[in-house]
């Protein structure tokens, strides 16, 4: 699946009536499990590019703090909050300061929108409805991408390192997440 044919569900899915990850279930559902494989090697690809330090801090001033499980469903949510701002959000994680989501999670602490779990587990349970097991979904998608020389994600360069805790770092390298998230905190 190329990545103009992955946004087209995310994004027909996004303007269901449904909740994104039940929409984009069953799209994928009605698509068959070679499509289901397929759909979830490009989501790996586009969630290792967000797997990044700057990224992560985004995703630690947005939730107040953020383990290695939040920052998956974090990267999901990048993911679901469609192509224009997922892209936004490679060049300069700070413009997420600007979505309406992410501004909804910083004033109110309600961050499912933006902390997506359920986003990451659509192929998962697609696969679950087609083939009644959705164990066998992870050895699936490793046969595919091996059918099709499409590596799994390795390791890579997360970028730069830094103290999510400096809150002077945190307001150089994202100056306006910081400066909702970090309003009332003195340097």
């Amino acid at each position: 699946m190329n990545t103009e044919r992955f946004w087209q569900l995310v994004n027909t899915a996004r303007v269901s009536e449904e909740p994104l990850h039940e929409a984009l279930t069953r799209l994928l559902t009605a698509r068959g499990t070679e499509d289901i494989c397929a759909f979830h090697a490009r989501f790996d690809q586009l969630d290792t590019v967000v797997d990044r330090w700057d990224v992560w801090a985004a995703a630690s001033l947005i939730g107040g703090g953020c383990s290695d499980d939040r920052f998956m469903d974090f990267k999901a949510g990048l993911i679901a909050l469609g192509r224009t701002w997922y892209e936004r959000a490679v060049r300069c994680p700070d413009d997420l300061a600007e979505h309406p989501d992410v501004q909804h999670a910083i004033a109110t602490g309600i961050d499912e929108a933006v902390f997506y779990e359920e986003m990451g587990f659509t192929g998962v349970r697609a696969y679950g409805r087609v083939t009644g097991d959705e164990d066998g979904f992870y050895p699936a998608v490793d046969r595919y991408r091996a059918h099709h020389g499409e590596p799994e994600a390795e390791h890579h360069d997360m970028g730069e390192d830094f103290d999510f805790d400096d809150v002077q770092e945190m307001r150089r390298r994202l100056p306006r997440l910081a400066a909702l998230c970090l309003k009332d905190i003195q340097a």
